[in-house]
């Protein structure tokens, strides 16, 4: 077989998967030469590149034993305006073909006619980790081990808490003061690479050492398949996809920053410091009692402004409410000044990053940006009643924070985010099992029957959904976001209101056209919820339900079919 044709520099030929193992239209997925360089097999998801099969180093040959007698071959043909990659298998062996599947994972198959099957040979990618830049940049996949990891390159350390987000220099590069090359053996070279014909090896590392952006070089013998027969490739800036394997590979030299430079020391050196260290007590100490007593005042101020927003309005009529008050400096200190690496998602209020206190202590935390829909009466709300409400299916708030136009609330980090996060994930919904569900459904059960019964008041939540349902590491629900929860006092059983707010589809009907809303309401949203649950669709879709506008009305279908043993539905597909 031959495949990959480029000619005069233009890809004329690639592979393309199918929509699904069933739907032979043209899928997502493509599979071809890098039209570049010439020098990549690549998988793209669309546009965007879904991983790197290979980088060429000109010397191919037997691949893959597919039997003890025989061996899959791949070559590089050039013939002036053609260049294409040549698959060809040994004499007496078996049928063989390679495939590009709908979930984008290329196969060689052989055909064993022992078991009337194929047999897979090599897929790649094997996992979340041969994926495109699966541990971020200069970090790179470790496949030497027992299982693949991300680790970082020498010379650089992880940004966070893990390198699968990518690293970062322990020692920045500075040409004044030197940089020197180490050998990375083994690495499948990273991607964004420059090629220099024509180079020697010395040449080469020449080229990227007298270039202060140069950051990383690699160098290869390429065949006689190629017009020129070195191949010197530099790179500047960040390190992507990179990858150590102890099948395959090549020497990256990379570029790192020299050590500072240690100095002789004399007796002025020795006198100074011990001269400096006396003297700086005296001087420090007033400084430090003055920038205390600032430090102290400052949160005061902080706290008088959050108990003029807070506890002028109690509406659980308990004014000796302590609020949990986090200063905004420990919180910026927190999420690294809210770095998009600790974001953990948004939505209409604002943003969600993950933090870590003093002491070691994970959290989240909801940074409500000023066009925010939920404004202060909302974080009132929410505050007082998250401060007042105890139940371990609601969402626990640590602290809260006002200063200056930024509106902050600390909660319980909870890793598993939220259940949309798994019930509408094709690849993460398998973890949802009928017991896990089940529980799923107890628990927030229990947390509506607190909020309108066990509670000291009857609390109406107003906006119950699955993306407001978060998991804890056990899969217990939480119930969270109470900024627009309502609470009724007495006897009071139902209320209307011209600002209907929520989540249309989960929202009652009699809330919807009049305003009217009670536990009732709640009730309504829960019974949503419960649909979603079982058959793992939203509220809105119309997957696998066709000639319905939404669940709910395919619900209501099925009941009608059950009462009158009449016309049926189409089959529910529960997932």
């Amino acid at each position: 077989m031959e495949f990959l044709l480029i000619h005069r520099a233009r890809a004329a030929a690639h592979l393309i998967s199918w929509r699904s193992p069933d739907d032979p239209s043209t899928g997502d997925f493509s599979f071809g030469l890098d039209p570049v360089s010439n020098l990549q097999l690549i998988i793209w998801n669309g546009d965007k590149i879904y991983c790197r099969i290979s980088v060429w180093n000109g010397v191919l040959g037997g691949m893959y034993p597919s039997s003890p007698s025989s061996i899959v071959y791949q070559t590089i043909v050039n013939k002036r305006d053609e260049f294409y990659l040549e698959i060809v298998v040994s004499g007496g062996s078996p049928y063989s073909q390679i495939m590009l599947d709908h979930t984008g994972t290329m196969k060689l198959m052989t055909w064993d006619s022992n078991s009337s099957s194929w047999i897979v040979i090599s897929a790649r990618p094997e996992g979340s980790y041969g994926l495109y830049d699966s541990c971020g940049p200069n970090g790179y996949c470790d496949f030497t081990g027992a299982a693949p990891a991300c680790y970082c390159l020498e010379g650089f350390e992880a940004v966070g808490l893990n390198s699968s987000r990518g690293c970062r220099r322990t020692e920045p590069l500075q040409c004044s003061k030197g940089s020197h090359f180490v050998a990375l053996p083994g690495m499948r070279v990273p991607d964004k690479f420059v090629r220099l014909q024509n180079r020697t090896f010395e040449q080469c590392a020449a080229e990227c050492s007298r270039n202060c952006l140069c950051t990383a070089y690699a160098y290869a013998n390429l065949s006689s398949a190629m017009a020129d027969h070195s191949r010197c490739l530099i790179w500047t800036g960040e390190l992507v996809d990179t990858w150590k394997s102890s099948n395959y590979g090549e020497v990256l030299y990379l570029r790192l920053a020299n050590p500072p430079v240690k100095t002789k020391t004399n007796l002025v050196k020795i006198v100074l410091p011990v001269i400096a260290c006396l003297l700086l007590p005296i001087c420090v100490a007033p400084v430090c009692i003055y920038k205390f007593k600032g430090k102290w005042r400052k949160e005061e101020i902080q706290k008088e402004l959050m108990l003029g927003y807070l506890g002028t309005s109690n509406e659980l009529g308990d004014k000796n409410v302590e609020f949990p008050f986090v200063s905004f400096d420990n919180i910026v200190a927190a999420t690294e000044n809210f770095s998009d690496c600790h974001m953990l998602g948004r939505g209409g209020f604002g943003k969600v990053y993950k933090g870590m206190l003093k002491g070691g202590k994970e959290v989240a935390v909801k940074r409500l940006s000023q066009g925010s829909g939920q404004g202060i009466d909302e974080f009132r709300n929410e505050v007082v009643l998250l401060v007042k409400l105890q139940h371990r299916n609601l969402v626990r708030l640590l602290g809260c924070c006002i200063h200056e136009e930024e509106k902050l609330l600390i909660y319980e980090y909870l890793p598993n985010k939220s259940l949309d996060a798994f019930l509408f994930d094709n690849s993460r919904k398998h973890v949802l099992d009928w017991p896990t569900r089940f529980k799923i459904v107890k628990g927030v059960a229990r947390g509506l029957l607190y909020l309108h019964q066990d509670s000291r008041l009857t609390i109406i939540h107003r906006d119950l959904k699955a993306g407001n349902i978060l998991l804890d590491t056990e899969m217990s629900p939480k119930i969270s976001d109470f900024g627009m929860a309502r609470i009724f006092g007495g006897n009071q059983q139902l209320a209307n209101t011209t600002r209907v707010v929520g989540t249309y589809g989960y929202m009652s009907p009699e809330y919807v056209t009049s305003g009217a809303f009670s536990v009732k309401s709640d009730t309504y949203s829960f019974g949503v919820l419960l649909l979603e649950i079982i058959s793992g669709l939203k509220i809105i879709s119309t997957q696998f339900i066709t000639d319905f506008p939404n669940l709910i009305a395919y619900d209501f279908c099925v009941s009608k079919t059950i009462q009158m043993q009449g016309h049926s539905c189409h089959q529910l597909c529960l997932c």
